[in-house]
């Protein structure tokens, strides 16, 4: 938990991932800490060298000198990534933190690479809930001797901020654990935090986005509970009308935190996002360079695949994660005709060759001859990924090996429902290389056709 100073001021980090890599910031909102931020580090760390913040007057960074600004923060964490990064970051925000990635987007463009902005303050104007229930006791809390009286309520009324916060925060049919909202509860409860939270409140309000945020050019993946009642579904209009080059998204049964209240489906879509190699799952350790740089090869090879087709190098890398890598020695069986499968297979490096009686295809005969050889950059099994019935033939590795990358049935189900455009293009691709392949198949029949008439006519004659 490492302490950096920036200019005198301390700010303290949570610091996870291989420390080489591209820097992923990860900035909690109004009220919190870098815990705001925690179920993202894992799923980060895999690729990035991942920086989770606690801003100053939170968690343990002692408050700045002066009156919080939302530019004071953007500035100061600027410093801190020119400080750490050698090239362009990735920012992550949730709530306030949102805003502060907007800002230093606008300001420092050449400094952020992409943002994942989780139900972001845009108009800097919260819930009427918000400021009429929740701001009174937290300028109360900013008056001298404060924390004495907030102790004294608290030990008198159990849980008054449990009621207040709550209908606030999380969905009605929220999926928070009760650890991580205790935690998240603890952070809101700090009473010598108590200023820089009336602070922050005013700042977020100083900081009007609307008719602002047009302006933005760094690529955004905007995240939003459905039951938002701290930043309203409101700013995510603004977001709609004013900000089109955002990809916007509203997800059911979540509130202001739902990285906590719908975990996986976040993760899933900031992967997609991101092309993060590995989709689900906390790991201790971040992918190895070597399994990144297998992803890499893989991602730079599917530019001159079948499927590969105008995908940028994000979304390639995206689809690079979802292969399994398989090897075959020369003459081994990939698949046999009577397995049932929903793998697709995309040739790598080698040949595959297909087996089939062409009299009665997809029928095991003692009539088995070599129709086909796929060579790299090319699919077969795409039949079995859509409908997981049985091959239609025989995949046999070529006389010198082969290299081939599958993909499932579910991966793609999931790659569609996370990501549309990619999902969209993978599948694009996908039928044209099989619409190639059949229209092939049908000249090849035509030309037998063709042969076998013009030997009954010279018999004729």
């Amino acid at each position: 938990m490492p302490i950096f100073n920036i200019n005198g001021q301390d700010i303290h980090v949570i610091e996870s991932g291989h420390p080489n890599r591209q820097i992923a910031l990860l900035i909690h909102g109004w009220s919190s800490s870098w815990y705001a931020m925690s179920p993202l580090i894992g799923l980060m760390s895999q690729r990035f060298r991942v920086l989770a913040v606690d801003l100053p007057g939170y968690g343990k960074s002692p408050k700045l000198n002066k009156r919080t600004t939302i530019e004071d923060y953007v500035d100061l964490l600027a410093d801190l990534l020119e400080a750490e990064s050698d090239g362009p970051v990735v920012l992550i925000g949730h709530s306030m933190g949102g805003m502060i990635s907007l800002h230093m987007a606008n300001k420092y463009p050449a400094l952020v690479e992409r943002m994942v902005l989780i139900c972001p303050t845009i108009t800097g104007k919260l819930s009427t809930y918000i400021n009429l229930v929740v701001f009174p006791v937290t300028l109360a809390e900013s008056l001298p001797f404060s924390k004495y009286i907030s102790k004294a309520i608290e030990g008198a009324i159990v849980g008054l901020t449990d009621r207040i916060m709550r209908p606030a925060s999380f969905a009605e049919r929220t999926g928070i654990t009760q650890e991580d909202y205790h935690r998240i509860r603890a952070d809101a409860r700090r009473p010598d935090q108590g200023q820089v939270r009336a602070e922050c409140f005013s700042a977020m309000r100083d900081n009007d986005l609307s008719e602002k945020i047009h302006n933005t050019e760094t690529p955004a993946l905007v995240l939003w509970g459905a039951e938002d009642n701290t930043v309203p579904l409101r700013d995510a209009g603004v977001v709609a009308d004013e900000w089109p080059l955002a990809d916007l998204r509203i997800l059911p049964k979540a509130g202001h935190w739902p990285h906590f209240e719908q975990p996986d489906k976040i993760k899933r879509l900031i992967a997609s996002f991101l092309g993060v190699p590995l989709v689900i799952g906390e790991l201790s350790q971040p992918v190895t360079d070597e399994e990144l740089a297998r992803t890499e090869e893989i991602a730079q090879f599917l530019a001159h695949s079948d499927v590969g087709n105008d995908l940028n190098l994000t979304q390639r890398m995206r689809m690079g994660a979802q292969f399994q890598q398989r090897f075959f020695e020369p003459g081994e069986t990939i698949v046999n005709i009577k397995d049932v499968g929903s793998e697709m297979f995309l040739i790598q490096d080698g040949t595959v060759e297909v087996w089939s009686d062409p009299d009665n295809p997809g029928e095991l005969t003692d009539h088995f001859r070599k129709v086909a050889t796929l060579r790299p950059g090319q699919i077969s099994g795409e039949l079995a990924l859509f409908d997981e019935g049985l091959r239609s033939a025989d995949m046999i590795a070529g006389n010198m090996g082969a290299t081939v990358l599958a993909i499932t049935r579910d991966v793609v189900h999931d790659l569609c429902e996370d990501d549309p455009i990619l999902g969209a293009r993978f599948l694009w691709n996908m039928s044209r290389a099989m619409s190639h392949r059949v229209r092939f198949i049908q000249w090849q029949f035509r030309r037998a056709r063709q042969r076998e008439g013009s030997a009954t006519r010279v018999q004729v004659r």
